[in-house]
């Protein structure tokens, strides 16, 4: 059963997950999230470089590092996800966030059909910066894919695999936005509201008539 846990050295809160990362993180009172994206994207040490470099630019431990938006040339096998996943923890234990298999840190995964890089990489990273305000909400939820959770292999819980009928596409959204998963729900889990979310439209092509 995941549950909201304090980060204070980051200076924000996350619902446990799985190792590689957490269900969503919101900044604590007294401080916010700010978001940063790369010019392009970052193979993953130059990426773990570059978002240490910036914190220390503005005076923040590495630490405050709360989620990412990754980009991956194509899906991952069950193992080579796994390896990558402990590869990318890595660097997180360096920085004191990783430890005892407790991921603080949200993170999103995609693979573009368009331009895609050539090894995963970082397309944006979030931090928790100082604020006055001490009710503002702010929040990252982590991605999530339309697989269920558990089950002996990744391809064998993806819903309605291979079906990409409208219903399906609903069912497979449904899923992703939170609906059914570990950690949905996570805007309200964290104590968020409402007008504190974005919006995000997932469309089909048959739903634009094309």
């Amino acid at each position: 059963m995941s549950t909201v846990q304090p980060f204070p050295a980051g200076g924000y809160r996350f619902i446990t997950h799985q190792f590689q990362y957490s269900g969503g993180v919101a900044a604590e009172p007294g401080f916010r999230i700010e978001r940063a994206r790369f010019m392009r994207p970052q193979p993953l040490a130059e990426g773990f470089d570059a978002i240490e470099a910036h914190l220390g630019g503005i005076g923040r431990s590495p630490r405050a590092f709360c989620a990412c938006e990754l980009r991956s040339p194509a899906q991952f096998t069950d193992a080579g996800f796994l390896a990558f996943n402990r590869h990318y923890v890595e660097r997180l234990a360096t920085w004191g966030i990783f430890r005892g298999e407790v991921n603080p840190v949200a993170r999103s995964n995609v693979c573009p059909e368009i331009d895609p890089p050539a090894v995963p990489s970082f397309y944006a990273f979030s931090y928790t910066v100082p604020s006055e305000s001490r009710t503002a909400q702010s929040f990252v939820a982590a991605g999530s894919g339309e697989a269920r959770e558990g089950g002996p292999s990744y391809e064998g819980r993806i819903i309605r695999r291979g079906d990409q009928s409208p219903e399906a596409m609903r069912e497979k959204a449904v899923h992703a936005r939170g609906d059914g998963t570990a950690h949905g729900g996570a805007r309200l889990r964290l104590g968020g509201r409402d007008r504190d979310s974005g919006l995000y439209d997932l469309r089909h092509p048959s739903a634009l008539g094309r």
